[in-house]
């Protein structure tokens, strides 16, 4: 029932020749080759990928911690204003007051910057989920095949 006035949906698709097999030896590692180098590329390209994503996370923390730096250094320092007035007006001398409020903000931002550090040192900005494929990837190919 097919012929030239059918419509092209109504004609049955034939299936196509099935893949060639290497013929040689020299045809099956030039395919072998050929398929380390396309593996390859996929491994930079989702290394790219992953880097590109903690860059955009990191640069995006950057800008909410620089802002919020920023406010607080302002706000912190009409607080300490604030305070060394309020002890001198109990009676301290302006220097003592000095002195008590500028000890309690170094050991809190001793306290803060130590917290701040181990949390750096646990974030790896590399694409470890790349690197373990890859490292993986490359195991395998080197492993003797039994």
């Amino acid at each position: 029932m097919t012929g030239p006035d059918t419509p092209l949906a109504a004609q049955p698709v034939p299936a196509g020749p099935p893949a060639p097999q290497p013929s040689t030896f020299t045809e099956l590692v030039s395919g072998i080759l050929n398929d380390a180098q396309k593996l390859v590329r996929q491994q930079i390209d989702m290394a790219k990928a992953e880097f590109k994503e903690d860059l955009s996370r990191t640069k995006r923390a950057t800008i909410f911690g620089g802002i919020g730096v920023t406010l607080a250094t302002v706000g912190g320092l009409t607080l300490v204003g604030f305070l060394v007035a309020l002890l001198a007006a109990f009676g301290f001398s302006v220097w003592a007051s000095c002195l008590i409020i500028g000890g309690i903000l170094l050991a809190a931002g001793i306290t803060f910057g130590v917290i701040a550090q181990q949390l750096f040192e646990s974030f790896n900005p590399l694409p470890d989920k790349t690197f373990n494929a890859l490292q993986e990837n490359l195991t395998w190919k080197t492993e003797p095949q039994t």
